[in-house]
């Protein structure tokens, strides 16, 4: 476990962006092998789409890295946080980290955006995906992306976590974004075990159909019992059935224009159907 947290502790950016890249090829091959089902679509030019999102988000990750840096030295030079009330084994303090970042860093914010209109705007741009695959999971308005770096950096303060521990959740999290958002085929069983714990591919697919309730259900972002325990679970009977994206924004031109996602949050809102 100290080799575990020293390697993330002094984790470059070269290897950071290597572990990225290498979980979305990674995924793309196995999309093209074993797809849960065959898209018809230009996955180039839908993929060019999200990782646009993703080049802001680097971006934006430039300012929020300074934000966690400062978070991780006030909780070493007060020794603040959760995770340093009392002395645990390392691997103790190592999964209840990642655990609790879960919450308070993913899932958290992930429903109070499904909760607060003005904020649900901001999230309407990444469940406008008609086609969701691995690139999905890097879909996300810069707007967003300011929310998650502040609940991130509270997760940091209320957990304590040092930057080893950080690093380490920032790297699960990341596989996990792609994982989830994965078109792959797996089996019954690795899904219906999995899924108790862990947030798998069709989990996460409820929550991406287009109404309501499936839409504000499933949240996980790597723990899929954080919605055991709120009761926010759905399921689909039938996955091969589910249509992607979200109700008000169906239309084409509106979820695949960069310039239009960019400015859904500005416009006026669009009541779901129930």
């Amino acid at each position: 476990m100290n080799e575990i947290l020293y390697f993330f502790t002094n984790i470059s950016d070269e290897t950071r962006v290597f572990l990225l890249v290498g979980g979305i090829t990674f995924f793309l091959i196995l999309e093209t092998g074993i797809p849960f089902v065959t898209h018809h679509y230009d996955k180039l030019s839908h993929a060019g789409i999200n990782i646009t999102f993703t080049l802001i988000t680097l971006f934006l990750n430039l300012f929020g890295a300074m934000g966690i840096l400062k978070a991780v030295e006030f909780n070493r030079i007060n020794n603040f946080g959760l995770l340093n009330i009392i002395q645990i084994p390392l691997w103790l303090y190592i999964l209840l980290g990642i655990i609790l970042m879960d919450f308070f860093g993913a899932w958290l914010i992930h429903w109070i955006q499904h909760n607060v209109r003005w904020m649900w705007r901001f999230h309407i741009i990444h469940h406008s995906d008609p086609n969701v695959d691995v690139t999905s999971g890097l879909r996300h308005h810069p707007g967003e992306n300011i929310f998650r770096l502040c609940f991130t950096i509270l997760a940091v303060l209320i957990t304590g976590a040092n930057f080893g521990l950080v690093m380490m959740y920032q790297t699960v999290s990341a596989f996990f974004a792609h994982f989830s958002h994965a078109n792959i085929r797996t089996s019954y069983l690795f899904e219906y075990f999995l899924s108790y714990i862990f947030v798998t591919p069709e989990f996460h697919k409820v929550h991406h159909h287009y109404v309501q309730p499936h839409t504000d259900s499933n949240y996980g972002n790597i723990f899929s019992f954080w919605d055991h325990v709120f009761r926010t679970v759905t399921k689909f009977e039938n996955s091969h059935e589910i249509i992607y994206g979200v109700d008000t924004h169906m239309d084409s031109n509106e979820n695949s224009s960069i310039k239009n996602l960019l400015m859904i949050p500005f416009q006026s809102h669009r009541s779901p159907k129930k």
